[in-house]
């Protein structure tokens, strides 16, 4: 018997040990109801989603606040199961999250990773700097904000390799 025919039977065990690490999603999509297009295809056709409902997520740039509203701007990134997003990968437009009420913008600081639910409201053109855009607007039902934790789970710290390694004492 060698070394491969020897660990085969543990295979399937591995694997599900590793599956059960992933945090498993926050948020319930609606079947036929959650919008699975990204931030950037419902910029440009807004009036095709009309209110239907997303689960998005990405990087905070900024937070305004209003007299009966705050408003956030998110840079949309991929979602992983966990609906985590994904800021290595590329990103997928801005939108602007709007919440009831004020929140405190210190609790929210630019590049924090932040998932949300909510009904989409329309869009709003607005400026990149000096490019002209296309925002849509997302009406917050709930919201997570990430942690370094949370960010970390599932993903095992594990490495494995051949090799040989020297150490200067």
């Amino acid at each position: 018997m060698n070394i491969r025919t020897a660990f085969r039977p543990l295979a399937p065990l591995a694997l599900l040990l590793l599956a059960a690490c992933a945090p498993a999603p926050i948020y319930k999509a609606a079947p036929g109801t959650t919008i699975t297009a990204v931030p950037a295809q419902v910029a440009h056709t807004p009036e095709q989603y009309g209110n239907g409902s997303v689960i998005w997520g990405g990087s905070v740039v900024s937070v305004r606040n209003f007299p009966d509203h705050t408003e956030m701007e998110i840079l949309a990134y991929p979602l992983d199961s966990s609906q985590r997003p994904q800021p290595n990968a590329q990103g997928l437009g801005r939108f602007i999250a709007v919440f009831p009420g004020y929140l405190e913008s210190f609790n929210y600081p630019n590049g924090r990773l932040v998932t949300l639910t909510g009904q989409l409201s329309g869009s709003r053109a607005g400026t990149v700097d000096q490019a002209p855009y296309t925002y849509p607007l997302v009406t917050v039902a709930q919201s997570h904000l990430w942690t370094p934790d949370e960010l970390r789970q599932g993903h095992p710290n594990v490495s494995f390799g051949v090799g040989v390694g020297v150490g200067i004492h």
